[in-house]
């Protein structure tokens, strides 16, 4: 797997990369750590330019666009595993707002995978084999982060159903209320991806991030990782966050209508004002496994831990251990009958 603008080491000059665990730089041949600080003072005192060339590459497979280092001339596409030449180079401008660095190692990924896999009972063998696994790969993913200002109001319907008995009957009473809210919310970095090659399904099951750790974008902390180009713009993609938006809306109002059994939201209105929108990196460890002619995917978030992931069933285990199921199940039942017969 390819790597993405790899800082050369004050010291040395060799390649160093970000590491999670210390929010540092290492570098494997001298020892030595740095912070980011250390890389802009160097850039002061050697007073010279940085002139990276970033490539990108199209899998043509399934059509994601990936950005890595001048010096890359081949790798694996982390969405289909396919190995691809990169030739062109990046075009546009490449140049988030901020980022949330990856806070969790490789290790911790693979880790999380075999749990996962271990907790499907009737996961095939192979499925988590080595040559697996040591494709998982720590990928930046294009957000586009909304904040905005909405004002809402909502009619909902609410039961309150009360049950009691008297003598040979059975009693209940069911009261109808009608019940309006209305209110005001901000919401700040509100998340969509930018990539159509990250499935929103996903990307939402392993929220939410912790924003506060959220740092202004430096290219550096993209060393040893991976990062996808956005190909959708924030136009393109506002009305899933206006989406989300209202939905948020409609649900902070219905939490307030408390004490019945239960509430339907019969109509709402909500209004929303567009507020700043910022683009930023956040940081996704990724593994895509073609099985049997499909592909399973699994998501851990770099900052939190939460996991996400697909995982096929292995039908001869499965009638395997049904049938073992079925025959405990019937030697029980015969033990307890023939116990029964004795007593």
């Amino acid at each position: 797997m390819g790597v993405v603008l790899d800082n050369k080491c004050p010291s040395c000059g060799a390649n160093i990369k970000f590491n999670p665990a210390t929010q540092k730089w290492d570098c494997e041949y001298c020892g030595c750590s740095y912070q980011l600080e250390d890389f802009e003072r160097n850039k002061k005192n050697t007073n010279t330019e940085e002139n990276v060339n970033i490539d990108e590459y199209t899998c043509p497979n399934c059509g994601a666009t990936v950005v890595t280092d001048e010096n890359t001339v081949a790798t694996s596409c982390i969405y289909c595993g396919s190995t691809t030449i990169m030739k062109n180079r990046l075009q546009g401008d490449f140049q988030p707002d901020k980022i949330i660095s990856f806070k969790t190692k490789k290790e911790d990924a693979i880790k999380a995978f075999q749990e996962n896999v271990k907790k499907r009972w009737f996961a095939p063998s192979d499925f988590s084999k080595q040559e697996n696994i040591e494709k998982i790969s720590g990928v930046y993913i294009p957000f586009w982060l909304y904040d905005s200002y909405m004002y809402g109001k909502i009619n909902a319907r609410a039961e309150k159903v009360r049950s009691w008995s008297s003598g040979d009957y059975r009693y209940t009473e069911t009261e109808i209320y009608n019940c309006m809210r209305s209110g005001e919310l901000g919401i700040e970095d509100l998340p969509v991806d930018g990539s159509t090659k990250f499935e929103d399904e996903i990307m939402d099951s392993i929220e939410p991030f912790d924003y506060k750790e959220f740092i202004p974008f430096h290219k550096s902390y993209l060393s040893g990782f991976l990062a996808e180009k956005y190909d959708l713009n924030k136009d393109a993609v506002y009305n899933r966050a206006e989406g989300r938006m209202k939905n948020t809306m409609v649900n902070e109002l219905r939490s307030t209508i408390r004490g019945y059994t239960s509430v339907i939201v019969n109509n709402s209105f909500v209004n929303v004002k567009k507020g700043q929108v910022e683009y930023a990196l956040l940081p996704v460890w990724m593994l895509n496994i073609k099985y049997k002619e499909q592909m399973y995917t699994f998501a851990m978030n770099g900052q939190t831990r939460k996991v996400t992931g697909s995982v096929p069933v292995d039908i001869k285990k499965l009638i395997k251990k049904s049938l073992i199921f079925f025959a405990v199940c019937l030697i029980i039942g015969f033990t307890l009958s023939l116990i029964k017969e004795m007593i």
